[in-house]
């Protein structure tokens, strides 16, 4: 992601408000590229991020140049993709631990439970209908029978918000050349 704030301009700003200014890479100008992205019909794609794969290695794989990362971040509305970004299975395990202290103990912590509303289940015609559920109270809890209601336990549903951050948007290459070209004119 180090190609993304390469063309942005510069303000000078007083951060400790001491009469000394530095010099900083004005951010605003990313809501502008974001707008102009997001004013445009465009195609996008759903994709599974693979364990290890980061912005600029798909950048690089859809678009042939790694330095386009920033329309990866940009078309999925990542502001912080440190965190936005879904961890590799290594980086998984040392947040688990530094969190919960090991994976054992977050494996059986409860974090909340849950009412099955609806079983997961295939249509007819093929169409897959995802489970649904609802967090619950304890309390709540103890009134059900067994056949609708869960414990998740801390691992598993930090694994499933890691999980949903592997499913992104890819822009289609064929917008990339007129998304450039509009976008020069923010940098104008």
């Amino acid at each position: 992601m180090g190609f993304l704030f390469e063309n942005f301009p510069t303000v000078s700003y007083d951060i400790k408000k001491n009469g000394k200014t530095e010099i900083l890479t004005d951010l605003t100008v990313r809501f502008k590229l974001q707008k102009a992205l997001d004013n445009r019909t465009v195609i996008t794609y759903d994709y599974n991020v693979v364990d290890g794969e980061r912005p600029d290695i798909i950048a690089d794989k859809y678009y042939s140049d790694s330095s386009l990362d920033w329309i990866v971040i940009l078309t999925n509305k990542m502001i912080d993709p440190m965190w936005e970004w879904p961890m590799d299975q290594q980086s998984f395990g040392k947040y688990i631990r530094k969190k919960y202290g090991s994976a054992v103990t977050a494996q059986s912590t409860v974090h909340h439970y849950e009412k099955i509303i609806t079983q997961a289940s295939t249509r007819f015609d093929g169409t897959f209908i995802p489970e649904l559920a609802v967090w619950i109270d304890l309390e709540t809890y103890n009134t059900l029978s067994p056949d609708v209601k869960r414990t998740v336990d801390a691992y598993e549903y930090e694994n499933e918000l890691n999980e949903q951050k592997a499913i992104i948007k890819i822009l289609d290459e064929r917008y990339v050349t007129s998304l450039l070209n509009e976008i020069e004119t923010v940098f104008e």
